[in-house]
């Protein structure tokens, strides 16, 4: 009797979190809106996500880490008749095997070592909703059967009970793998890869659509800026050359990262090259130079002979340096040496002006006649 009091108990309060932080983050739900995008490959992509959102039809989203798989698959569970249900995510490669299985479909009290109660699993708990299984690929095989059952047969059957539980559950499955490739290396099942593709969805990275990374910039930073009470309201066209001009390799994720923590850096009330990363910052001057070398039809026999027999570490510094230094020159000269104006327009600080004049050997009074 004092089992089941307690257990009442619990699930009353389990029952209670999920709905004070159900309305926590009523506000914050990604839509399919939020996807909107300039790029005609982003376009595609979302008219397809818009067709297949209200169905139940498995989706399997692949892409590059940091792309947002699990942000989509919750716009789609916001935008489908499941809405009202639950949406359970889980992290494949985060849980060890032994104890993944357990968290999908539940144990009994004693069904293995630890077992001290009987446990509900992922995929009652998301009955009448959306289950999203991440990393899917870094599931092992035995598993895969078992999940690949589940979903043949609409129910399962917990760890160490006869019990069968029927299930209404959608699925929506992420991998950052190439999971065609691991079908062929025998580490995925062709069966369950083709039971979760139903619809297959490839996320374009966001280095493939760099017409989307100023409206992602800006949306980001008025987010930011309004949690963190800062009063930053822009990018001065430097650091926005740069946002653009970077590869991306953490996709949209990294690019948060960095708008985050270039708001909290940011001294005035427009981002500039100084509060970015120098990773990110360096790909504004990479990108002038490769964009200058073009513009002066410079072909490999017309490049300074020591640049070859160099490092491209010390060539890069050097091109840089030097296109840094006719950059601000020029700069000077339209501003006649006012340092004030040649700051705002480079996008960096005075005091950052001041060292980099230093460092070139450039003098205000000499722009000023």
């Amino acid at each position: 009797v004092l089992r089941e009091l307690f257990r009442t108990i619990l699930d009353r309060r389990r029952n209670r979190a999920h709905q004070l932080t159900r309305a926590a983050v009523e506000a914050g739900i990604p839509r399919l809106s939020d996807f909107v995008s300039a790029s005609p490959a982003m376009q595609a992509f979302m008219e397809v996500v818009a067709r297949v959102a209200d169905t139940d039809a498995s989706l399997l989203m692949l892409g590059e880490t940091g792309v947002g798989k699990e942000r989509l698959a919750r716009a789609v569970h916001a935008e489908s008749r499941r809405s009202e249900g639950p949406f359970i995510a889980v992290n494949c490669g985060a849980l060890p095997e032994s104890l993944l299985e357990s968290e999908l479909f539940g144990h009994t009290e004693g069904a293995f070592t630890g077992a001290t109660r009987t446990r509900r699993g992922w995929f009652e708990l998301a009955h009448g909703g959306t289950l999203f299984l991440d990393e899917i690929g870094e599931m092992q095989l035995h598993l895969q059967v078992k999940l690949l059952r589940a979903l043949q047969e609409r129910a399962f059957q917990p760890i160490g009970s006869e019990k069968t539980i029927r299930i209404d559950v959608r699925i929506i499955a992420a991998s950052n793998r190439d999971l065609e490739q691991e079908v062929l290396a025998g580490r995925f099942r062709r069966d369950l890869y083709y039971r979760l593709g139903v619809i297959s969805l490839t996320l374009p990275a966001l280095r493939d659509r760099p017409e989307d990374i100023p409206d992602l910039a800006h949306r980001y930073l008025e987010r930011f800026a309004s949690s963190m009470g800062r009063e930053v309201r822009g990018f001065d066209a430097g650091a926005l050359d740069a946002l653009a001009s970077y590869a991306w390799p953490g996709n949209v994720r990294e690019l948060i990262n960095v708008i985050e923590r270039a708001v909290l850096l940011c001294s005035g009330t427009r981002i500039t090259l100084a509060s970015l990363p120098q990773s990110v910052a360096r790909a504004a001057g990479e990108q002038a130079v490769a964009s200058l070398v073009g513009s002066t039809g410079l072909e490999t026999d017309q490049l300074p002979a020591d640049w070859i027999e160099r490092p491209w570490r010390e060539v890069r510094r050097e091109a840089l340096e030097k296109l840094e230094r006719a950059y601000l020159a020029s700069l000077l000269d339209q501003t006649r040496g006012r340092i004030g104006e040649t700051a705002r327009r480079a996008g960096m600080e005075p005091r950052s002006l001041y060292s980099k004049m230093k460092r070139l050997g450039l003098r205000k009074e000499r722009f000023r006649s």
